[in-house]
């Protein structure tokens, strides 16, 4: 029974260890970020994952032009992703970056549609029942529309 027990949980670990190999981190560019960017850090060390931030640029050149679009809020969106990224490669994690254009829950949903990914991470910001209610929520938007798991962590600030 004990040689069983161990054979049994060698393959859950190793079916484990490759559970998330490309983990989407949705990035809206403020302070919320630190929040799944630390703890999904340490997700992708523990199972060797690749992560991929995506940020949406939605302001009215990105809503109206796409990837034609050139604005202040463009250029500091690639720099901000690009400092991440450089962050996070420098802890030794293989990290891609990405800029895309529009509604940020749809382009969310769209790229872990077309590109696939095994987990997508977000922090939310717990805005007001009322706001959301008004409003909707990206993190809510996006957990009901994609078929993999959906990591949502509060944001401390």
């Amino acid at each position: 029974m004990g040689c069983r027990m161990r054979s049994a949980t060698r393959r859950l670990y190793s079916q484990t260890t490759e559970m998330y190999e490309k983990i989407l981190i949705a990035l809206d560019a403020t302070d919320a970020d630190e929040t799944i960017l630390r703890h999904v850090a340490a997700l992708a060390q523990s199972f060797g994952s690749t992560l991929v931030l995506l940020h949406v640029a939605d302001g009215w050149a990105a809503r109206l032009f796409g990837a034609d679009a050139v604005s202040r809020e463009i250029t500091e969106d690639r720099a901000y992703l690009e400092e991440v990224r450089r962050r996070l490669s420098a802890e030794g994690l293989a990290v891609e970056a990405e800029l895309a254009y529009g509604e940020p829950a749809d382009e969310i949903v769209k790229w872990v549609e077309s590109r696939g990914c095994d987990l997508v991470a977000m922090s939310t910001h717990g805005h007001r029942f009322v706001s959301d209610l008004l409003y909707g929520s990206t993190a809510d938007t996006v957990r009901h529309r994609v078929e993999v798991p959906v990591l949502l962590l509060k944001a401390r600030m």
